[in-house]
């Protein structure tokens, strides 16, 4: 039996992006506060939290925009304060304001941001046309910045940060307050960039329904601290008091109690039916069934449902508001 052949680089071996103790304070006031996570290559990894929850602050100190009051942000094992440049050659960054040059068109835009990172000549109009093509904006490459709306400045600036082809891909609020067709186009696009290119992704986001859809794992950042990091699914698996049973009759006045023994968690009733919450709502579900049957009560509708994301966010961080 052979052995496998060992990677040359030891490469793969290191995370894409790790911070490791990341901390930031401004005078007494701690945003960030000692944070530590992982992320793999190839993976899309969500960071939410509350507004002021230190996301933003977390992600700058990632990208290098600011520097830690402690602990370090490496990038595929390159420290990100001390080893900036290299560092920073390796990711692409689209902040929440999309900063594009309002006098430069379209392609002269992407093709700067070409040039800025030393990609030679006859490559930058290549590369160029191609993702002017994937967000759909070839008709408009002689359009100049300052005439985009703001779907289309924020599909520009994901062309301006993927011509250099980073490894990690650095996203904050990536499609808040956008149109429908923008949204859907961006989320697209990271989704393949992620399958096909095998890009690692790092998305800053408010908006659960985007988390869940995209990202592989999310952490969760509240007053500075990580609540949690997982899995969506597991997420929505910890909050088990979440879990629920949700059953109508064909008859009306049926009584949770004259198809459920024993206590009850909390009951939302409704028409002709109800809705029970237990942590283990399959066997809920099928002793309604059984009992159903032997009362002679025919249900028209019999279902076991999970907490959303939203659901487990509020859970963790306590913040039943706040949310756009």
């Amino acid at each position: 039996m052979t052995t496998a052949p060992q990677p040359t680089n030891a490469f793969p071996t290191v995370p894409a992006l790790m911070a490791d103790g990341l901390t930031r304070s401004f005078g007494e006031r701690v945003a960030v506060d000692h944070v530590s996570f992982e992320v793999g290559h190839g993976e899309v990894f969500g960071f939410l939290g509350p507004n002021g929850a230190g996301k933003s602050t977390t992600a700058r100190m990632l990208t290098g925009f600011m520097r830690p009051t402690s602990g370090r942000a490496l990038i595929a094992g390159l420290d990100v304060s001390t080893q900036a440049s290299a560092a920073r050659r390796l990711i692409g960054v689209v902040p929440e304001e999309a900063n594009v040059y309002a006098d430069l068109t379209v392609l002269q835009n992407v093709l700067l941001m070409a040039e800025l990172h030393g990609i030679s000549k006859p490559q930058r109009l290549e590369r160029a046309s191609e993702l002017l093509q994937v967000f759909d904006m070839q008709e408009r490459k002689q359009q100049k910045g300052r005439d985009l709306s703001k779907g289309l400045r924020q599909r520009l600036m994901l062309c301006m940060a993927l011509v250099s082809d980073p490894q990690v891909l650095f996203l904050d609020e990536p499609t808040s307050g956008l149109d429908v067709a923008s949204t859907h186009m961006i989320r697209e696009v990271i989704q393949r960039m992620n399958r096909e290119r095998g890009m690692t992704v790092f998305i800053t986001t408010h908006n659960m329904e985007e988390a869940d859809q995209l990202c592989h794992r999310v952490a969760i950042i509240d007053k500075g601290k990580l609540a949690a990091i997982d899995t969506p699914s597991a997420l929505r698996g910890r909050v088990s008091s979440l879990r629920s049973v949700e059953v109508r009759f064909t008859q009306s006045g049926v009584k949770p109690e004259s198809v459920l023994t024993g206590p009850l968690g909390k009951v939302v009733m409704a028409t002709n039916g109800f809705q029970v919450f237990d942590p283990h709502p399959g066997r809920v579900a099928q002793e309604i069934a059984t009992r159903a049957s032997a009362l002679n009560l025919s249900i028209e509708s019999l279902n076991t449902l999970s907490p959303s994301l939203e659901e487990v966010f509020m859970s963790i961080t306590g913040d039943a508001h706040g949310h756009h």
